[in-house]
C-alpha cells in the first residue's frame, strides 16, 4: 500500500499552488516580446467603416490611377483587370445569381471604402501597405472606372470615396458593432 508522509503531502500542495500560480500569470501574458505602446498600435488601427470613417487625407484621379495601376497591378491582374495569376477584379456585372459567379470588385464588393481599406494594407502583394494614401485613393478610383462604377473624370477623396454606389451594395447585410 502507499502512503505518503504529511511532508510529502505538504511539498506537493506547494508545488500544486505554484503550477496553478504560473499557469495563471501564463494566461495574462505569455512573456514574450514587450507590450505595445499606444502610438504603435495607432500607427495599425486603420480600419474603414463602410461609411468612410477614418478614411485619410489625400485624394487620387482615375488617370493617376491608372499610372499606379501599370506600374504595381497589372504583373498580378492584367492590362483592364481581367486576372492573370491573382483575382479578376473587372467584370462578373450580373454573374452572382448564375451557377458561374464571378466575384470582382464591381459584380460583389459592397462598399467602395472596403475596396480603399483592402488596398491599403494588402496591396500590392510583394510589398503590402507601401502606397502612399494618395496613390490607393487613385487606385481605387482607377478599378472603380474599370467596373463602370464611376466616371473618367472622377476623383476619390474622403468625402466622395463614401458616395459611390456599388452595384451589389443591398445584398448584404452590415452591422458594424464596437
Amino acid at each position: 500500500m502507499f502512503m505518503l508522509k504529511k511532508a510529502q503531502i505538504r511539498f506537493s500542495l506547494a508545488l500544486l499552488l505554484l503550477a496553478a500560480s504560473q499557469l495563471a500569470n501564463a494566461q495574462e501574458s505569455p512573456g514574450l516580446g514587450i507590450p505595445a505602446t499606444a502610438e504603435q498600435i495607432a500607427g495599425w488601427d486603420i480600419s474603414i467603416s463602410p461609411e468612410g470613417e477614418n478614411l485619410p487625407a489625400g485624394s487620387g484621379s482615375v488617370e493617376q490611377g491608372s499610372s499606379v495601376y501599370m506600374t504595381h497591378c497589372i504583373a498580378c491582374h492584367g492590362a483592364e483587370g481581367e486576372g492573370t495569376t491573382n483575382d479578376r477584379l473587372v467584370g462578373g456585372h450580373d454573374s452572382l445569381a448564375s451557377g458561374s459567379a464571378v466575384k470582382t470588385v464591381g459584380s460583389y464588393w459592397p462598399y467602395a471604402t472596403t475596396l480603399f481599406d483592402y488596398i491599403r494594407r494588402a496591396m500590392p502583394y510583394q510589398l503590402p501597405g507601401s502606397l502612399n494614401n494618395d496613390e490607393v485613393y487613385a487606385l481605387t478610383a482607377f478599378l472603380l472606372y474599370l467596373n463602370e462604377i464611376v466616371d473618367e473624370d472622377a476623383v476619390m477623396n474622403a468625402s466622395s470615396l463614401p458616395q459611390v454606389e456599388m452595384p451589389n451594395r443591398d445584398n448584404f447585410v452590415w452591422e458594424w458593432t464596437e
